[in-house]
């Protein structure tokens, strides 16, 4: 029964990390990890790393249906989307050598700092 329960539990976590990614472009992350954090125990450096995998089909879907949606604008995504390989890249490099406090304090300044543009 823990095992229905559980699946079941990233079931819905997914639908609504899918949900949040879709609606607004990207951010599914920022609902993926405090979820996978809190409600599943996992720890600072597991979320994250687990997040990155779980967005990448979702990004992938998203991404299809805004370009078939005619929001696909070649000049500003493919320069974009090298520097954001690059960035992925050297995030994830980082991930592996700062610890877990650190990680967690530039997640809760990025959020924040997210939050707070999106205000201005």
């Amino acid at each position: 029964m823990k095992v229905i329960e559980t699946n079941l539990k990233s079931v819905l976590y997914g639908a609504l990390t899918g949900s949040v990614n879709g609606l607004f472009g990207g951010g599914g992350g920022m609902v993926a990890v405090p979820l996978l954090k809190n409600l599943s125990g996992y720890g600072e450096k597991r979320a994250h790393a687990t997040a990155i995998l779980v967005i990448a089909p979702v990004c992938a879907v998203s991404a299809l249906v805004y370009i078939l949606g005619g929001y696909f604008h070649a000049d500003i995504v493919v320069p974009t989307a090298i520097g954001a390989t690059v960035g992925g890249f050297l995030g994830a490099k980082l991930l592996g050598v700062l610890p877990e406090f650190a990680v967690n304090i530039i997640f809760i300044a990025l959020m924040l700092t997210a939050g707070i543009r999106m205000l201005i």
